[in-house]
C-alpha cells in the first residue's frame, strides 16, 4: 500500500525553521530520506518552494479565480511530501514519527488510492489502467 506523508507547518513553525542552520536541516532530512531509501519504502518525495511563489486556482466562481501567494488566513502551509510503499498504515505512522520535524510542524498521513478502490466496470477506470500500463511500457 502507498501512503502519502504530507508535511505541513504553521507560520510559527516556518519561523522556527528559519532559525536552524540550513546545512543542519539538509543533513537531518538527507539522513531521514536515506533511511527510507535503504529500507526500500520511499517511492517519491519532494519539498516545495515558499508559498510566496505559488498560486491558488479557486473554482468557486466561473471562470476560476487565480490568486498569487502568499495566501490570506493561512493556518498551515503544505511544504512537501513523501510517498511510502509500506505494508500498513501503522508502518507509515512509524516512519512518520521518525521524521526530523519540530514544533509547529505536522505530517498528515493519507493512503494513496489505486484501481481497486473504484468500480471495475467504469470505462474511465479501465482507461486509467491502460494509460498506466502504457506509461510503464514506455519507461522500460
Amino acid at each position: 500500500m502507498k501512503y502519502m506523508l504530507i508535511m505541513r507547518a504553521t507560520d510559527e513553525g516556518v519561523e522556527l525553521f528559519k532559525s536552524i542552520p540550513f546545512e543542519q536541516v539538509i543533513e537531518a532530512m538527507g539522513k531521514y530520506n536515506e533511511s527510507l531509501i535503504k529500507a526500500g519504502v520511499m517511492a517519491a518525495g519532494e519539498g516545495l518552494t515558499d508559498a510566496e511563489e505559488g498560486v491558488v486556482v479557486d473554482f468557486s466562481s466561473q471562470p476560476p479565480l487565480v490568486t498569487d501567494g502568499p495566501y490570506g488566513e493561512t493556518k498551515e502551509l503544505f511544504n512537501g511530501f513523501w510517498i511510502l510503499d509500506v505494508a500498513s498504515k501503522e508502518e507509515a505512522v512509524e516512519w512518520a514519527k521518525r521524521c526530523p520535524l519540530g514544533p509547529g510542524s505536522k505530517l498528515e498521513i493519507r493512503r494513496v488510492t489505486d484501481a481497486s478502490d473504484f468500480p471495475e466496470d467504469n470505462e474511465w477506470i479501465e482507461k486509467e489502467k491502460q494509460w498506466r500500463a502504457d506509461a510503464e511500457a514506455s519507461e522500460a
